[in-house]
């Protein structure tokens, strides 16, 4: 009877697979029938059956955005992958990245929904991953009031510390929630602790290939490689940190009315909910969301943009003493930098674009996808399309940039100084471009200018060795160097400045 039993499942199995195949044949069939007429993106061979192209960009030591630059010398700025069941675009010619975010910007303006960030994002309610629709269109109001909140002064700024992590975590972290971990006693290292850690963890995990995000129903095997434990654990300590941060608020709120200048975003955010209705459950899921969307995207790209900035300039001295020079003259040597001052250091904000164009924060834009049908240099792209931008190899264009992968800062002072990186000039989009750019821009260039600027006033850095620093890259999402930046640091400045 059992084994009767086995055989009819085996059975059963069989006729489904074989139903499921005749399907996806008839499928096939009736989609070439349908697109025969229209002009597709050229396609890399040797896709698989389920998995696509994924063995050809896979690998330990392999950099994705390296391995997409290279099939595009080989099949042109726009072709197609298959990425499990999923279609995806590659694009990374500045003329086809325009037509994308102006003609297509709208068709263009949702993200793909990852297990990762359904997971460990409130279920996508991130803004910068969140789908296009009226909860992205109001969190990103609720964005932009952050960033006014730093044009009428709110932000904190911290002195330069052992590291540039724990530097760019205390600015952000200041900003949102009022406080300052490192300097701030045991109990507030303790908690920072346990918030970067799960931060790192968060971006591990959207960083990991997932078997369920490419072919839904191989999920299972993220349970057995334990990544489904890891980010629920993830989670429940990122809402742990973010919860106890909004219920601070929340009493400080009912023990009394909060003068403007005490204001963070949080408090932002607690009094715009007020004003809506939305119950207590809905405001604090869409506050922590938000939250840890700004954070994550302060601290981070902060200190991988920060990392390389100073590593080019160790390897270019006479460039860091250039930077020097024009801090000397514009600043003085007997008062630290403000923030007043950065508009007048145009050699500085020239190292921070040619950083951004050699090294963007995230080499591979965060991926949008087609909400209709449409066509982008000529071919015909389908609904439901994934996007992919290679910011890495755009901007090393060598028809666009004399001598591409040269550190050149002066590039920003004269051919390219009416550049801008807010997503105009799409030969250059750190940040990205359209409706779904970075909405912390002003922040992120703020954090970065400053930092970097007190640093260079504050210190004259030198290499721990004759030998150039290690350029590298290492695999992830915001690219990190691959080897630890290390540096000798040396005060230029009266010793009153470093109280």
């Amino acid at each position: 009877m059992g084994f009767s039993l086995q055989l009819q499942e085996i059975t059963f199995c069989v006729l489904l697979l074989l139903v499921l195949s005749l399907l996806v044949a008839l499928y096939k069939t009736k989609d070439h029938n349908k697109n025969k007429c229209r002009r597709s993106p050229p396609e890399p061979a040797g896709a698989w059956p389920l998995i696509g192209h994924l063995h050809l960009l896979g690998g330990a030591n392999k950099l994705l955005h390296r391995t997409l630059a290279a099939i595009a010398d080989e099949y042109g700025p726009a072709f197609w992958l298959r990425i499990g069941i999923h279609r995806a675009l590659v694009v990374s010619n500045w003329q086809v990245v325009q037509e994308c975010f102006t003609a297509d910007d709208k068709v263009f303006s949702t993200r793909p929904k990852f297990f990762a960030v359904k997971l460990m994002g409130y279920d996508h309610a991130m803004l910068g991953l969140a789908p296009y629709g009226q909860y992205w269109r109001d969190i990103r109001k609720l964005a932009e009031l952050y960033e006014k909140c730093i044009e009428n002064g709110g932000q904190a700024l911290v002195e330069m510390k052992e590291r540039l992590g724990d530097m760019a975590m205390n600015i952000i972290v200041r900003m949102v929630a009022e406080k300052r971990y490192f300097g701030s006693g045991p109990s507030g290292a303790e908690e920072s602790r346990q918030c970067q850690k799960a931060l790192a963890s968060f971006l591990y995990f959207v960083g990991v290939f997932m078997a369920t995000d490419a072919v839904p129903f191989l999920g299972w095997l993220d349970v057995v490689r334990g990544y489904v434990r890891e980010m629920k654990k993830t989670a429940r300590d990122l809402d742990c940190v973010l919860g106890r941060w909004v219920d601070e608020h929340r009493r400080r709120r009912l023990r009394g009315r909060i003068e403007q200048e005490e204001q963070d975003f949080i408090h932002v955010m607690l009094s715009v909910m007020d004003e809506g209705e939305v119950s207590a459950d809905e405001a604090d899921t869409v506050i922590k969301a938000t939250c840890m969307s700004l954070i994550l995207a302060g601290s981070d790209s902060t200190l991988v943009t920060l990392t390389w900035a100073i590593s080019l300039l160790l390897n270019n001295p006479h460039k860091l003493k250039k930077a020097q020079e024009e801090l000397d003259v514009q600043v003085g040597k007997h008062r630290e930098v403000k923030k007043s001052d950065i508009k007048h250091l145009f050699y500085l904000q020239a190292i921070v674009k040619e950083t951004l164009r050699l090294y963007p924060a995230t080499p591979l834009s965060v991926p949008h996808e087609a909400m209709e049908d449409c066509t982008v240099a000529g071919f015909h792209v389908p609904a439901r399309t994934r996007l992919f931008v290679n910011l890495w190899k755009l901007q090393r264009d060598p028809c666009i940039w004399s001598n591409p992968s040269e550190f050149q800062p002066e590039r920003f002072l004269t051919e390219h100084a009416h550049f801008d990186v807010r997503g105009q000039n799409f030969e250059f989009i750190p940040f990205g471009s359209g409706r779904r750019s970075c909405p912390g821009i002003s922040f992120a260039l703020q954090v970065l200018h400053l930092s970097l600027a007190r640093l260079l006033h504050g210190f004259n850095l030198e290499r721990v060795s004759e030998e150039l620093v290690d350029m590298s890259e290492g695999p992830g999402m915001t690219m990190p160097k691959a080897t630890p930046l290390e540096v000798i640091l040396v005060p230029r400045l009266p010793s009153m400045l470093y109280g």
